[in-house]
C-alpha cells in the first residue's frame, strides 16, 4: 500500500472531479471529466485496462466505499463509477453537499490479483503480509475482501482474518476456500475544502 496525500495524480483528481461534479448537478461525461483532469501520459495510462476503489470518509466515519477488483474496463470509467457509486453506498445515507468540506476522497488502483494457494487459515495467516497484501476470499458464490488499507483499523493478522470471514458470512474457514492477494497504489484528497453553493 503506497499513500500519497493530496491530489498528486490524475486518478485522485478525477476521482474528486466525479464526487465534486455529481453534488454540483453538472452531470459530466467519464470522458470529459477525464479531459478536465489528465493530458499526455497520464491521460494514456488512465486510458489503460484497470480496477479501483473509491473511498469516501468525513472524518473517520467511513460515508461509502465501492470497488472493482478485477480490470474490465478502462482505469478511468472506473474511478468516476466507483467515485459516483461510493457517494450512493446502501449501507449508508448519500452523501451531501454537506459532508463536502470535511470528505477525503481516497482511490487505490489495485495490481492483478494473484492465487495464494493455501489450505487453511494457519497457512494463510503464515504468508499474509501486514500493511502490504489486499486479500479476496471466496467460497461458492460468496465473496468478500479486504484493501490494504484495513490493516490500519486491523494491524493483527489473526484478527483481520477474522473480521474479513465474518463479512463473508463464514463462522469459520470452509472446506473448499480460496483466496487471491493483490497491492493497491492509494492516493487520497484531504479536506478542509470550501463549501459548495447548489443552485
Amino acid at each position: 500500500m503506497t499513500d500519497n496525500p493530496g491530489p498528486a495524480t490524475a486518478v485522485g483528481a478525477l476521482a474528486v472531479a466525479a464526487v465534486h461534479a455529481r453534488l454540483t448537478e453538472r452531470f459530466h461525461s467519464a470522458t470529459e471529466l477525464l479531459e478536465r483532469t489528465a493530458s499526455g501520459d497520464e491521460a494514456e495510462t488512465l486510458r489503460r485496462p484497470g480496477a479501483s476503489f473509491v473511498t469516501l470518509r468525513r472524518g473517520e466515519r467511513l460515508r461509502g466505499c465501492i470497488g472493482s477488483l478485477v480490470a474490465r474496463r478502462p482505469l478511468f470509467l472506473d474511478v468516476v463509477h466507483n467515485a459516483r457509486q461510493s457517494m450512493v453506498d446502501r449501507r449508508m445515507p448519500p452523501v451531501t453537499v454537506d459532508d463536502w468540506p470535511d470528505l477525503t476522497v481516497e482511490v487505490s488502483v489495485l495490481s492483478t490479483p494473484s492465487p495464494f494457494r493455501v489450505t487453511g487459515p494457519s497457512d494463510l495467516l503464515d504468508g499474509l503480509r501486514p500493511d502490504v497484501d489486499g486479500l479476496t476470499l471466496r467460497h461458492g458464490d460468496r465473496r468478500a475482501t479486504f484493501l490494504p488499507a484495513v490493516w490500519r483499523s486491523l494491524p493483527d493478522p489473526e484478527r483481520f482474518l477474522a473480521a474479513l470471514l465474518a463479512k463473508g458470512g463464514w463462522p469459520q474457514w470452509p472446506e473448499g476456500m480460496t483466496a487471491e492477494r493483490y497491492t493497491t497504489h492509494t492516493v487520497a484528497d484531504l479536506p478542509p475544502r470550501q463549501p459548495l453553493e447548489v443552485p
